[in-house]
C-alpha cells in the first residue's frame, strides 16, 4: 500500500515524498545575505531570472539566467528577490510585469492554463515567458523551486502593497522577503496558505472531483483551505464532508507540494471513507464521483472516454500514480 509518511531520509538520500514537481531541489536560500542584497547584487556571478505576470522567462525547457547589467534589467522593476544561491553564485527574481509586449494578445491572459507566450526583443528569438503550469514538469527540480519561488514571493508583493496595520504603502526590505511600514512600523512576510489534498479511497475506489472552469472530463482529488485552529487531520474531514457528504476515518500524511497559484503549501494526505454515499454540495465543486482502480489506470494511460486525469506535475498526478501503482518508498527508491 501506498504509504512513506513515518519513512526517514536515510543515506543522504531523499524521500519519495520529496520528488514531487517544485520540491527536492535542495536550493540554499541564502537567508544570512539577506540583509545586504546590494553587495550580494555587486557579487560577478550574481544572475536574475526573469518574470512578466508571473510567467517564467524560458529557453529550451530552462530557466533564463541574465547577468544583472544586461541590457533587459533596463525593463525590470527597481527591486529584486534573492531567492538563493548555486554553485556559480546568487540567483535574483526580477519583474517585468510594468513591460508591455508591442504584440500583447490579452485573450488567453487570465485563463486557466494560458497558452501564450511572450517575448522581449533583448533576449533570444527562442526564449519565451511561459506559463509555469504548462512546462513544470520539462524543468529541472532547481528550475522548478526557482520560479516557483519567484511566482509566489512576486505575486506575494504584488497583492500585499499597503500595510494591513494602518494603511500606508509599504517598501521591499530583506531582499523580497520582507515589507516594512514606513510609518507604524510594521513588519509583514510573505504569506503561504495551508492545503489539504487528499487520497480518499474505500477499498478498490479513489473520490475525485471537480471544479468548474475545468477543462472538460479532468478529475482531480479534493482539496481545500486549512481554517485557523485546525489541524490537517481535521481539515481532511471537514472538506470531504462538505464537498462530497462522504465522513473520513483515519488520516495520514503522505507528501507536499509548494503551490504558486497564487502561494499554497498543499498537504496530501491519505484518508479511509466511512461511506460511498455522495451528497455534492454544487455551490463548492461541479461533481465528484468514485473511480475505480481499473478506470483510473485507463484514465491515466489517456484511454478512458470520459475522465482526464489531474494535470502532471500537480500533487494530485503524484498521488493517484503512487496508488495506481501501490508503490512504497523503497520501490520508487530503488527504481529512482
Amino acid at each position: 500500500m501506498f504509504e512513506f509518511s513515518a519513512l526517514a531520509c536515510h543515506f543522504g538520500r531523499m524521500m519519495l515524498s520529496e520528488i514531487v514537481t517544485f520540491g527536492g531541489s535542495g536550493l540554499d536560500r541564502a537567508a544570512e545575505l539577506r540583509r545586504d542584497p546590494a553587495a550580494v547584487a555587486a557579487m560577478p556571478a550574481a544572475r536574475a531570472i526573469l518574470l512578466w505576470r508571473g510567467k517564467p522567462l524560458v529557453l529550451d525547457d530552462a530557466l533564463l539566467r541574465v547577468a544583472l547589467d544586461h541590457p533587459v534589467m533596463a525593463d525590470t522593476a527597481p527591486d529584486m528577490i534573492l531567492l538563493g544561491r548555486d554553485a556559480d553564485g546568487p540567483v535574483f527574481a526580477a519583474d517585468l510585469s510594468g513591460w508591455t509586449p508591442p504584440d500583447l494578445d490579452i485573450t488567453h491572459l487570465d485563463t486557466f492554463l494560458d497558452p501564450s507566450e511572450q517575448k522581449h526583443p533583448a533576449m533570444p528569438a527562442a526564449a519565451s515567458f511561459a506559463e509555469l503550469r504548462a512546462i513544470m514538469t520539462r524543468l529541472t527540480p532547481r528550475d522548478a523551486e526557482l520560479a516557483a519561488t519567484a511566482r509566489a514571493v512576486l505575486g506575494w508583493h504584488q497583492s500585499h502593497q499597503f500595510c494591513a496595520r494602518c494603511g500606508t504603502q509599504s517598501r521591499m526590505t530583506m531582499a523580497g522577503w520582507q515589507r516594512d511600514c514606513p510609518s507604524c512600523g510594521a513588519h509583514h512576510f510573505p504569506r503561504t496558505d495551508p492545503v489539504v489534498i487528499m487520497l480518499i479511497t474505500h477499498g478498490n475506489n479513489v473520490l475525485v472531483g471537480r471544479s468548474p472552469g475545468w477543462p472538460e472530463g479532468m478529475y482531480s482529488l479534493l482539496a481545500g483551505f486549512v481554517e485557523p485552529g485546525e489541524t490537517i487531520e481535521a481539515a481532511v474531514r471537514r472538506e470531504v464532508w462538505e464537498e462530497a457528504g462522504i465522513r473520513v476515518g483515519a488520516v495520514r500524511y503522505l507528501a507536499s507540494q509548494p503551490w504558486p497559484f497564487p502561494a499554497s503549501l498543499m498537504f496530501g494526505c491519505a484518508g479511509d471513507a466511512l461511506t460511498m454515499d455522495l451528497t455534492i454540495d454544487t455551490t463548492e465543486i461541479e461533481d465528484a464521483r468514485w473511480v475505480s482502480r481499473e478506470d483510473m489506470a485507463l484514465s491515466f494511460a489517456g484511454l478512458h472516454p470520459t475522465i482526464r486525469p489531474a494535470r502532471k506535475g500537480a500533487i494530485a498526478h503524484f498521488l493517484i500514480d503512487n496508488w495506481l501503482a501501490d508503490r512504497s518508498y523503497e520501490d520508487v527508491l530503488h527504481e529512482t
